[in-house]
């Protein structure tokens, strides 16, 4: 890091706070700060979805599998593409139906009060548990980048990220999500494009690379593979399409809006599966052992991104980078810390203890939960970075696997099938717990070299691809079972709940139309647009005097670049909000 690059991280740390500034005048009630009220546009809301779906993860754990084994990992970002796609056909415009502000008050308007209170107190621990696997990839980045020590880079920088989900609630992350789509898929298209040249070409890259890191045919030579591959994608596909994460379009203006996020969501993850994977395997090719060079990290594949961008980008530009991976965490903490407390806010404080509370009150005791519950990520994440043996990319997978899919099954087919009692969807839950620890203990990858005849000796990839894909299928078939034979019960259900689930169909089936429901007065489209562009024009014109720095040509050229899309985007949402201002 040179002082150009402290001095672009000074700047983004201001700017930050700007746009919390700017939108914290969009925050008057409980539904503003918690879904943005219900009234953001679709390319705001697409981005920040797209923002939130990855985090400094991807640039570590994920680019250390990259680096590692090549092209498998990116099978996990298809799947991304493939559920935001799914989520545009379908399930989007549904979400958006709902009109809650919560996604656990579409669960028990679902599955009733019981399974509210059972999926509240799951996913305020797994989601703390989850933001802190991503504090702690932060915390690996930034450690690496800045040499500092592992734990006091994850205090600091978890106190940042909470000051900045704090201020301006929902509608500052949506905003610095939708920036930093344009700031940080840029910086990481000139990475790849700078480190092909160091490479050689195209031709070059491919020739330094292990055998196997592109080639597709190791699906069927190395042991388990496909079966990982396919689990990978459709754990994906479930991940982005269930109720719990009817989150991301609840705050869109309508259906229609919600269906377009979806699409733009799908296909930035396909542009990210090159520019986020091509530059960790170059740096397997230029760096072969990490050890000298990251010797505190306990995991230094982790920092393969890191080392590449180091090697290949012009001065001032890993400041970029690092503010952009910066803002991803940022929003994927949101989904730990905002989302939580809105969560504990509508489903169990006010149901519980002020029923009739005013939105003032509320809106207080929502900041106060996030202020607590980031305390505790940050504690989650020291704990993690403690952990021997255990890499990020496999705590990501087995957290998601064996706690997260166990939850998000029933989530997704009460979207689908009706006629289930209200308690399917809580003991599926329980039925995949005790599922995942039978998996767990039984159907090791030692089992499986037995029953498949696999012969000599599993590698550890081939082990961790079995222990993944056999833990993900035997939960989605036993739980799915499960769900299904819970309908012999429906007809024993009461009338009123009955009634109840006809209701939530109906809604949910229901397109929402803006100007009837909410008034068209109530739209603030222009207001958006034109804080947004005002916001993209000073960031890009930073990028763009950023091209000062001394540099060779190409490195000047990839800070024009990025500052003049910046700005040129900004320029047409200022355009728009003219056109589109209340008379």
């Amino acid at each position: 890091m040179t002082p150009y690059d402290y001095a672009v991280l000074v700047f983004y740390f201001l700017y930050m706070l700007a746009i919390s500034w700017v939108f914290r005048r969009f925050v008057t009630n409980v539904s503003d700060y918690f879904r943005g009220g219900g009234k953001a546009v679709w390319w705001m809301v697409g981005g920040s979805a797209f923002m939130v779906a990855f985090s400094a993860w991807t640039f570590t754990g994920a680019a250390g599998k990259a680096y590692v084994d090549g092209w498998p990992v990116a099978i996990i970002y298809v799947g991304n593409s493939l559920g935001f796609l799914i989520n545009a056909l379908h399930f989007a415009p549904k979400f958006r139906q709902l009109r809650v502000i919560t996604a656990v008050e579409a669960i028990r308007q679902r599955f009733g009060r019981g399974s509210e209170q059972v999926f509240t107190w799951l996913q305020i621990p797994l989601g703390t548990l989850q933001a802190g696997i991503w504090l702690n990839a932060l915390g690996v980045f930034f450690s690496a980048v800045f040499g500092l020590d592992l734990s006091a880079t994850i205090i600091a920088t978890g106190l940042v990220v909470l000051l900045m989900a704090l201020v301006g609630g929902s509608w500052a992350v949506l905003a610095s999500d939708f920036i930093q789509v344009l700031i940080l898929m840029p910086v990481c298209l000139a990475v790849t494009v700078l480190a092909l040249i160091r490479l050689g070409g195209v031709g070059g890259f491919l020739n330094q690379l292990p055998a196997a890191h592109l080639d597709p045919g190791q699906i069927f030579s190395a042991d388990f593979l496909g079966l990982w591959c396919l689990a990978m994608i459709l754990k994906q596909v479930n991940s982005t399409n269930n109720l719990f994460d009817a989150s991301r379009y609840l705050c869109v203006k309508d259906s229609r809006h919600a269906r377009w996020a979806g699409y733009l969501g799908a296909g930035l993850f396909l542009l990210g599966i090159v520019i986020w994977f091509v530059p960790p395997m170059a740096a397997r090719a230029l760096f072969p052992d990490l050890r000298p060079l990251f010797p505190q990290l306990k995991n230094p594949e982790e920092a393969a991104f890191i080392a590449i961008s180091r090697a290949v980008m012009p001065v001032g530009m890993m400041g970029l980078l690092v503010s952009g991976i910066f803002a991803a965490t940022m929003s994927s903490m949101d989904a730990g810390l905002n989302k939580n407390a809105g969560i504990f806010l509508k489903n169990f404080y006010q149901p519980h203890f002020c029923p009739h509370a005013e939105d003032r009150h509320l809106l207080k005791v929502g900041k106060f939960a996030t202020v607590v519950l980031g305390f505790i990520v940050i504690l989650v994440a020291l704990k993690m970075s403690t952990l021997k043996g255990l890499g990020l990319f496999l705590l990501m997978q087995r957290v998601s696997i064996l706690v997260g899919i166990p939850i998000i099954v029933p989530l997704l087919l009460g979207l689908m099938i009706r006629r289930t009692p209200p308690w399917s969807a809580w003991s599926t839950v329980l039925v995949g717990f005790v599922c995942s620890l039978f998996i767990s203990d039984y159907l090791t990858p030692e089992w499986a070299a037995r029953t498949f005849g696999v012969t000599g000796t599993l590698t550890a990839a081939s082990r961790e691809y079995w222990t993944q894909g056999i833990q993900f299928f035997g939960n989605v078939v036993i739980g799915t079972a499960w769900f299904v034979g819970t309908k012999l019960f429906w007809r024993r259900t009461d009338a009123a709940y009955q009634a109840d689930i006809e209701t939530f169909f109906v809604r949910l089936n229901t397109p929402v139309d803006f100007a009837r429901e909410e008034g068209a007065q109530a739209a603030n489209d222009d207001r958006q647009s034109r804080a947004i562009g005002w916001l993209c024009l000073a960031y890009g014109g930073f990028v763009i005097l950023l091209a000062a720095i001394p540099n060779p040509l190409l490195g000047r050229l990839a800070f024009l670049g990025c500052g003049l899309l910046v700005s040129v985007i900004g320029w047409i949402l200022v355009r728009q909000s003219q056109s589109v201002r209340k008379p």
